[in-house]
């Protein structure tokens, strides 16, 4: 059965896309056959697995609005079973065109469709307008990242209150896959209190792993790889293989 999974966090900077892209490709080395979809007009899963966006044929955007097939845009990346629906600058423009659709909300979900993967990841853009009202009607689930930082927990309220508002009324099968920590410094009292903060919030939904500051998974992107590839022995991807262990549990 096919799984959606919407990865959002409208505060940039919080390790959105390097969650999107690791998870896919753990999911992917679990021999699952996975699509990640750079739903974020930035680009930046695109470029994370090495593929030039400057030069792609075409991208999510023709997708969506009917411009291309999506097979002709699908990509194979160097990860065994992960492909990609790649993302380039024209995106940012759909916001805009979107408004004048029918049915606005849903076009993504119509437009994913055409893909029978196991598990589809959706790198969503940091903002909560109509990109991301998309992702969120064509997902099964919501993975949500968050900081170890002060303010962490601002803008949490928001987003689940859009999370909600697209259950009500567009997506009622919608459910939160769980919330993960990233950035964690074992070395200050301040990323343990809000572990502990969001574990009140959100419970059980609190994912055990938790992802460390770590050299390695910050410079794994500037060489288009997940870090599995870059450094499998890291502490950045010990943490996401777990991650992803606990996400294939719960999915």
């Amino acid at each position: 059965m096919k799984r959606i999974i919407a990865v959002l966090n409208q505060k940039g900077g919080v390790g959105k896309t390097t969650t999107a892209i690791n998870v896919a490709a753990y999911l992917a080395k679990a021999g699952k056959r996975v699509l990640l979809v750079d739903f974020d007009p930035q680009g930046n899963a695109t470029s994370g697995l090495g593929i030039d966006k400057h030069r792609i044929e075409g991208g999510v955007y023709d997708v969506l609005m009917g411009r291309m097939g999506a097979e002709r845009v699908l990509l194979e990346t160097d990860v065994p079973h992960l492909s990609i629906l790649p993302t380039n600058a024209a995106l940012a423009t759909a916001e805009v065109e979107l408004v004048e659709k029918e049915k606005r909300e849903s076009m993504l979900k119509h437009s994913l469709q055409a893909f029978d993967h196991d598990i589809i990841i959706i790198d969503c853009p940091p903002a909560l307008g109509l990109l991301t009202v998309n992702a969120l009607a064509a997902a099964d689930l919501l993975l949500i990242p968050v900081q170890a930082e002060y303010y962490a927990l601002e803008g949490l309220g928001q987003l689940l209150e859009v999370f909600q508002t697209v259950k009500q009324n567009v997506n009622p099968e919608l459910e939160i896959l769980g919330v993960v920590v990233t950035m964690y410094d074992s070395r200050t009292s301040l990323s343990s209190q809000v572990h502990n903060e969001l574990k009140k919030h959100f419970g059980n939904k609190v994912f055990e792993a938790v992802i460390p500051r770590n050299i390695r998974l910050a410079e794994a992107p500037s060489h288009g790889k997940p870090i599995a590839e870059h450094d499998k022995w890291s502490k950045g991807a010990r943490a996401y293989k777990q991650l992803t262990k606990e996400v294939l549990k719960r999915v």
